[in-house]
C-alpha cells in the first residue's frame, strides 16, 4: 500500500520530510511578526505558567479520559459542573451517581491527589524533552530522541504510535523507518502532545520550535501526525510573546503544509468562529465530522487539533474557560486539556493563573522519566529557562 501512487483527485499535499514540509508551507516565510522577548522575570513567570498550565489541564481531563459524551456530560450536569468550570471532584459524587455510571472513585480526581499523579504521557514527554535537550543540546537528532526513549522511558509508559516506534527502535530500526514499520497509529495524537517543550525554549522563535518538533515527531509519526507537533510547538513559541490568540494560531499554521488536512481542519474551526458560531455549535460540528466511538477518530491528530483550536478561540485567553472547553468536548480529554493549558499558561504566566488550578497538585509532578520522578515545577521552569538560546 505504501508504494501505491496517490490517487489523482487527492487534494492534499502532505510530505513527511522537513525540507518538503517547509516547501509546502509558503506562509512560513510570511508568518506573523511577533513582539520582542519580554524581560527575564516576565519570561520566567510565563515558563512557570506553561508547566503549571500543562499539568493542570492534564489533571482536569485525566480522570475522564476515554469517557464519551453520553457519560461525561450527565456526570458534569449531576455534579453542578455544567458548563464545565472546574475540576471534577470525588466528593461531588453521590452513591446513586457512582452506581449509575460505574464510577471508580480511586481515580486521580483533584481531591484525591497531593501531586500530579499517576504518571501520564502528556507530562512524561514534556519532562523527557527537558532531559533530551539538557543531555544532547538544542541540535539533538531523531536518533538522539530514539536513544533517549529506550534509555529513560519504560516501555509500558508508551502508547499507540510511541509503543510501535519503541518496539521498532529496540529491534534496531532507525528513524524515520521507526515511524512507518507496522505502525497504524502514525497520524494519531501522540506527537501532538510532545511538542510543548520545544515552544517553551524558543520564545518568539516558532520556526526553530517547529523544526525541533519535527526531529522529535519523525521517529514515530508521518504527515498530519508530524504536523500536529509542529503546530503546537510553534503556537507555544508565539504565545510566549504574543497576547492575541488568533495571531498565535496563525503562527502555528505557518509551519504546517498549506494544503494538508490539518490546515484545512483547523481553518474550518476558525471559519466557524468567524461566522459567529458558539462554542456549543462548534463542538457539535466536531462531533459531526468525527465519531468519538471510532478509536481512530477519537485519537486522531486532526480531530483533537480542532478541539484545541476551538478552546483557544472560544476561551478568549482565559485559563479556566479554555481548559474546561477542551475537556468538556470529549475525545482525548487529558491531551487536549494539557495542550490548551500549555498555550494559555505560557501566554498568561503563573501570575495569570488562579491558584485554584495548581492547589491540588501543590506544584509537584510525578513522572516515569529516569531521574525525574517527583519533581518541583519551579525547578522545572528554572531548568527550562537555562536552555533558552543565549
Amino acid at each position: 500500500m505504501a508504494n501505491e501512487p496517490i490517487r489523482e483527485d487527492f487534494p492534499y499535499e502532505e510530505p513527511s520530510d522537513l525540507t518538503g514540509i517547509l516547501a509546502a508551507s509558503p506562509s512560513a516565510e510570511k508568518a506573523p511578526v511577533l513582539p520582542e522577548i519580554p524581560e527575564e522575570e516576565v519570561l520566567k513567570d510565563r515558563l512557570r505558567g506553561a508547566w503549571i498550565g500543562r499539568i493542570a489541564g492534564c489533571l482536569l481531563g485525566k480522570p475522564v479520559e476515554g469517557w464519551r459524551r453520553d457519560r461525561l456530560w450527565p456526570v458534569l450536569k449531576a455534579t453542578g459542573n455544567w458548563p464545565m468550570k472546574g475540576y471534577i471532584l470525588k466528593s461531588s459524587f453521590t452513591p446513586e451517581l457512582i452506581e449509575e455510571h460505574k464510577l471508580w472513585t480511586g481515580a486521580c480526581f483533584a481531591d484525591n491527589v497531593h501531586y500530579a499523579s499517576p504518571v501520564d504521557d502528556d507530562t512524561n514527554y514534556t519532562t523527557f524533552a527537558l532531559k533530551l535537550v539538557t543531555r544532547y543540546g538544542r541540535d539533538f537528532t531523531p536518533a538522539d530522541v530514539a536513544e533517549g526513549w529506550l534509555s529513560w522511558i519504560p516501555a509500558f509508559a508508551t502508547c499507540t504510535a510511541e509503543r510501535a516506534a519503541y518496539r521498532n527502535i529496540a529491534a534496531g530500526l532507525q528513524p524515520p523507518e521507526t515511524a512507518t514499520y507496522k505502525n497504524p497509529y502514525r497520524e494519531w495524537i501522540g506527537a501532538q502532545i510532545r511538542g510543548d517543550f520545544f515552544g517553551y525554549i524558543n520564545p518568539g522563535d516558532p520556526r526553530t520550535a517547529a523544526e525541533m518538533a519535527f526531529r522529535d515527531a519523525s521517529i514515530s509519526h508521518v504527515k498530519n501526525g508530524i504536523y500536529g507537533e509542529m503546530f503546537i510547538a510553534a503556537m507555544i513559541a508565539a504565545a510566549a510573546v504574543e497576547r492575541d490568540i488568533r495571531t498565535v494560531i496563525e503562527t502555528g499554521l505557518a509551519y504546517v503544509p498549506a494544503k494538508s488536512r490539518l490546515t484545512a481542519d483547523v481553518r474550518e474551526i476558525v471559519a466557524l468562529y468567524d461566522a459567529g458560531k458558539t462554542a456549543d455549535e462548534i463542538i457539535e460540528h466536531i462531533h459531526t465530522r468525527f465519531n468519538e466511538y471510532s478509536a481512530n477518530d477519537w485519537c486522531y491528530t486532526n480531530s483533537n487539533a480542532m478541539i484545541v483550536t476551538m478552546a483557544l478561540l472560544c476561551g478568549g485567553g482565559e485559563f479556566g474557560p479554555s481548559v474546561c472547553l477542551a475537556v468538556q468536548t470529549g475525545f482525548d480529554t487529558d491531551c487536549n486539556g494539557a495542550t490548551v493549558g500549555s498555550v494559555v499558561g505560557i501566554r498568561n504566566g503563573e501570575s495569570g493563573i488562579d491558584p485554584y488550578w495548581y492547589a491540588p497538585f501543590e506544584k509537584r509532578l510525578y513522572t516515569s522519566i529516569e531521574g525525574y520522578n517527583l519533581v518541583e515545577i519551579p525547578a522545572l521552569a528554572d531548568a527550562t529557562f537555562g536552555l533558552l538560546k543565549k
